[in-house]
């Protein structure tokens, strides 16, 4: 059996990173900065994607899919939105190897194989969606528009942290077009409503829906809307974005139509999006020194049982009940797995469902047999009972209910103890330092005190909540009056 996870009190980053590789969610690549996701990590994904496309849907959407290559000329028409991203751009020169004909065996560029045109590789791809839409759009019947791709998209990030940052992740990227501003914002809003509802029903973390500052906004964008949540090591994530992009994107690939009066008008843009960091927030927010915990909601199953047995007739007078007990909880949409693998005993079965989250284990042996009982043990608390076996699919039900319901409170009890407010700098530093967590204080609304306060303590100003209350105060840097407190953090 695999040596311990490192503490999270020890080293949190290390636990971090053991966990993700222990637990079978991802490994690093041969491409530098690049992952691996295995099987049981892409599992959990696909619940995640599964879900969301189906919220997407229900609210109108459709999927698309659009070129991962986007020529150089497209991706300079929108300045903030290339500008934004140049630094992170992997570009493509040319297509075509040859043979070297100085070491054999090896291939090396073809310099007669010169693209006439640099293709970026979509670090987002606003830029080849909206020279799209300009062809799809001709008058307010086609409005609104509303796509969502799945996609993989390329950042190339120099210090990469598996789930958390990487070169190339997986997301799915929303790009709408109204006929009003209104109803872009509209749009804007109603999507980062979907985010926050799915990361606090299915993945249990509580967030704080806000704005982002003028310098935190996405490139390009005239608002952006935020989750935020906040990590068991005090630092904040940021969950999920939704981008109200004005009318820039369509000036920028001149996407008119003709409005009821008959005359052109630019429409209206929103693009938002979530990515397999989700991935990184689930595992930070919930688990543990002993793994991963997972949400029953977003398990792969929800519920493992493990044979416990001598000889063949013991197993099979157990098989025989496990796949009874199968077909309850499967005829209750609860997802199952028997273990009936005869490479490893029970304990090291055990311990690796402990390691990947399970969130409920079933142990029968003989003696359950005999009792008509079996082991029920919960993940998150490590707490074990025996329930008789005829009520066992009813309790189990409960149980997932609870533990989904408990993983929440939880992290919102943890949130909400580690946001302080402050009046001083000095409280702001000494809060930060001793607590970490959300910092709410008063802030004058520029980006030169924003700048100060992040170079002096690297909090960044995660959000300004849309409930923050009208509340007369003074910067707590720069002493200058303010309206309202917003919060900050250091964040990944």
């Amino acid at each position: 059996m695999s040596k311990k996870l490192t503490s999270r009190a020890e080293d949190y980053s290390k636990w971090y990173n053991e966990l993700v590789v222990k637990a079978d969610l991802a490994e690093n690549s041969a491409v530098r900065g690049c992952m691996v996701i295995k099987p049981y990590g892409y599992a959990i994904w696909e619940k995640m994607q599964a879900e969301l496309d189906r919220m997407f849907k229900e609210t109108g959407h459709q999927n698309a899919y659009f070129p991962l290559f986007v020529p150089k000329s497209l991706f300079e028409a929108e300045e903030k939105n290339a500008e934004g991203f140049a630094k992170e751009c992997a570009v493509v020169t040319h297509y075509r190897l040859q043979s070297d004909p100085n070491n054999k065996g090896k291939l090396r560029v073809d310099p007669e194989a010169k693209l006439e045109e640099e293709l970026v590789v979509r670090p987002t791809s606003e830029a080849i969606i909206w020279n799209t839409y300009r062809n799809w759009i001709q008058s307010y019947r086609d409005l609104p528009l509303l796509i969502n791709q799945w996609a993989n998209v390329v950042r190339w990030e120099m210090r990469t942290r598996l789930f958390l940052r990487t070169a190339e992740f997986l997301w799915q990227e929303g790009h709408t077009a109204h006929e009003t501003k209104a109803e872009a914002i509209e749009e804007t809003k109603l999507m980062n409503g979907v985010y926050a509802e799915f990361v606090e029903n299915f993945m249990a973390i509580p967030v704080i829906q806000g704005v982002k500052s003028e310098s935190e906004r996405f490139a390009g964008a005239e608002d952006t809307y935020c989750i935020e949540a906040l990590m068991q090591d005090g630092k904040a994530l940021q969950a999920g974005t939704s981008h109200f992009l004005g009318q820039n994107f369509a000036k920028a690939f001149d996407v008119k139509f003709a409005n009821k009066e008959g005359k052109q008008d630019y429409v209206w843009a929103t693009s938002w999006g979530v990515s397999t960091r989700l991935m990184g927030a689930l595992i930070m927010t919930h688990s543990d020194d002993n793994g991963l915990v997972l949400p029953p909601n977003l398990a792969p199953y929800q519920v493992v049982i493990v044979p416990i047995y001598k000889n063949e007739e013991q197993f099979n007078a157990i098989s025989k009940v496990a796949e009874d007990i199968i077909g309850d909880l499967r005829d209750r949409n609860i997802s199952v797995k028997f273990d009936k693998r005869d490479t490893l005993r029970p304990g090291a079965k055990f311990a690796q469902h402990e390691l990947q989250g399970v969130p409920v284990r079933i142990a029968i042996g003989p003696k359950d047999l005999e009792n008509e009982t079996v082991e029920v043990a919960r993940r998150d608390t490590l707490t074990k009972q025996t329930v008789i076996l005829d009520r066992v699919s009813v309790v189990i039900e409960d149980l997932l209910e609870e533990i989904q319901g408990a993983l929440f409170t939880k992290a919102l009890n943890f949130r909400n103890e580690h946001i302080t407010p402050v009046d001083t700098f000095d409280e702001f530093k000494k809060a930060l330092e001793s607590k970490g967590g959300f910092i709410s204080a008063h802030w004058d609304g520029t980006t030169e005190t924003e700048d100060k306060i992040k170079e002096i303590t690297k909090a960044t100003i995660r959000c300004i909540p849309l409930d923050a209350k009208e509340e007369e105060g003074v910067c707590v840097y720069s002493g200058k009056p303010s309206n309202r407190r917003v919060l900050f953090a250091k964040a990944y």
